[in-house]
């Protein structure tokens, strides 16, 4: 399976936040829509960062809970982790876990087509394996039984 196949079963919705937008705000965005990243994009949607609840919450920690005046450029990881639509989900596996990354935008040809979480690679790795296996117990309960035991018959 590719990130393409993941994004068509999931779905694009894309939650986008500036770069000197106020951070209270850009949590509002993700408390509001229940999301826990935000991509971070400028000008003509040129993706400049990647703000999630970890750079929130190291914020927090900082400033002893007041975010003031904070902007996401001041806390966002400047330098995601990406992946491509043609990605396969293996891969995409390995690097969020190399990279301890929660979230990962898929940027392909120079637009940002959405984001892959950790969760919905582990939700796609489950339902894979459960279909195969029940296609493996299908498969054994049609096992044909040995030429010996159906002559003996």
């Amino acid at each position: 399976m590719h990130v393409n196949d993941l994004l068509r079963i999931k779905g694009s919705a894309l939650y986008t936040v500036g770069p000197d937008e106020p951070l209270a705000r850009a949590v509002q965005t993700m408390v509001g829509a229940d999301v826990g990243s935000l991509v971070v994009v400028e000008h003509d949607d040129d993706v400049v960062g990647m703000l999630t609840f970890r750079e929130v919450m190291q914020a927090v920690v900082r400033t002893n809970g007041h975010l003031g005046e904070l902007r996401v450029r001041t806390v966002m990881d400047d330098q995601p982790i990406i992946c491509t639509l043609a990605t396969e989900l293996d891969e995409v596996r390995r690097i969020m876990l190399h990279h301890h990354a929660r979230y990962m935008p898929v940027i392909d040809r120079q637009r940002l087509h959405g984001v892959i979480s950790l969760y919905d690679v582990a939700k796609a790795v489950v339902e894979t394996q459960d279909f195969e296996t029940k296609m493996l117990k299908a498969y054994i309960r049609d096992w044909p039984e040995p030429e010996e035991k159906r002559n003996a018959a």
